[in-house]
C-alpha cells in the first residue's frame, strides 16, 4: 500500500482516483471533491475541511479523523467503510452507501445524516442537533447510541436498537421490523404509523406514543407519567411494568400493566374495538 504524509491539497479532486493509498496526517483543504472515485484507501489522523471530500469510494477505513464544519454532504456514494474514533462538525453525511460502519464517532451537526443506508452498523456513537437521521435506512444494527437529533429513525427498515438514549420528537415513523431493547426514548409521537415495532425493557416518556402503529409488541416497559392517550388506533400486544397515565381507543390486542391511569374509549374508536386491557392481580 503507497503512504501520503505529512501533506496538504487544496483545489478540486486532487486525489481523484487514488488505489491502495493510506493517507496520515493529511489536510484535504479548501476545495471541492477531493478523495474522489478511489478504492482501498486508509486515512488516518487526517483533516478533512473542503466540501464533498470523500464521493464514491470503495472500500475505505477512516480513523481518528476531524472533519470540518465546511465538509458538508463529505461521504455520499460510498461503499464498505469503517469509521472509528472520529469527530465531525459538518452536517449531511452518509448518503446512498452499503455496508457502513461507526465505532466512537461523534457526530456534531447530525442534519440529515445517514439517508438511504443498507448494512448500517453503529457502535458507541453521538448525534447532536440537526433533524432526519437514518432516513430510509434498511438493515441496520446499534448497540450504543446516544442523540438529541429531531426525527430520528423515520422510515427505517429491519433494525435492531440496543443501548440507546434518544431525546427526539416523532422518532421510529413509518418503520417496518424495528426492534429496541434496553433503551430510553424521549419525546412526543413515538412510533405513529410503524409496522412491526417491538420494544423491549425501554422507558418511554413523551406525548401520544405508540399510535396508529401495527402489530407492536411491548415486553416489559416503562412509561413517563406524562404519556397520555397511548396507543390510539394501534394492535398492540404490551406488558408494562409500573403504571401508564392513559390509554386511548386501541383497535385490538391485549395490554397488562401494573396499574392505568385513565381509559379513554369514545365513539371515534376503530373496529375491531376489542383490545384487552388489564392490570396486574
Amino acid at each position: 500500500m503507497n503512504v501520503i504524509k505529512d501533506k496538504t491539497f487544496t483545489g478540486e479532486r486532487p486525489l481523484f482516483g487514488l488505489r491502495d493509498t493510506r493517507l496520515e496526517h493529511v489536510t484535504i483543504g479548501e476545495g471541492e471533491s477531493g478523495i474522489k472515485m478511489c478504492h482501498n484507501i486508509e486515512v488516518d489522523n487526517c483533516r478533512l475541511i473542503g466540501k464533498y471530500p470523500f464521493w464514491h469510494v470503495y472500500g475505505s477505513k477512516v480513523s481518528n479523523c476531524y472533519f470540518e464544519v465546511g465538509s458538508r454532504s463529505a461521504i455520499w456514494y460510498s461503499d464498505d467503510m469503517l469509521m472509528t474514533d472520529t469527530v465531525i462538525d459538518a452536517p449531511k453525511l452518509f448518503r446512498e452507501m452499503h455496508n457502513l460502519e461507526l465505532r466512537n464517532v461523534t457526530i456534531n451537526d447530525a442534519d440529515e445524516t445517514f439517508w438511504r443506508i443498507d448494512g448500517l452498523t453503529i457502535n458507541n456513537v453521538t448525534l447532536h442537533e440537526g433533524t432526519y437521521p437514518f432516513m430510509f435506512c434498511t438493515n441496520v444494527k446499534v448497540d450504543g447510541l446516544v442523540s438529541d437529533s429531531k426525527y430520528v429513525f423515520q422510515y427505517v427498515k429491519n433494525a435492531e436498537i440496543h443501548h440507546a438514549k434518544i431525546t427526539t420528537k416523532d422518532s421510529f415513523w413509518e418503520t417496518d421490523n424495528v426492534t429496541v431493547y434496553d433503551s430510553e426514548i424521549n419525546g412526543e409521537y413515538l412510533g405513529w404509523h410503524s409496522r412491526n415495532l417491538k420494544l423491549v425493557r425501554c422507558h418511554i416518556s413523551g406525548e401520544q406514543p405508540l399510535c396508529y402503529a401495527e402489530n407492536l409488541v411491548l415486553e416489559d416497559c416503562t412509561f413517563d407519567p406524562a404519556c397520555d392517550r397511548a396507543f390510539e388506533e394501534s394492535t398492540v400486544e404490551a406488558t408494562i411494568k409500573g403504571a401508564i397515565t392513559e390509554i386511548k381507543n386501541p383497535t385490538s390486542g391485549h395490554i397488562v400493566a401494573d396499574s392505568v391511569g385513565r381509559i379513554t374509549i369514545d365513539d371515534y374508536i376503530k373496529q375491531p374495538a376489542n383490545c384487552i386491557i388489564e392490570t396486574r392481580k
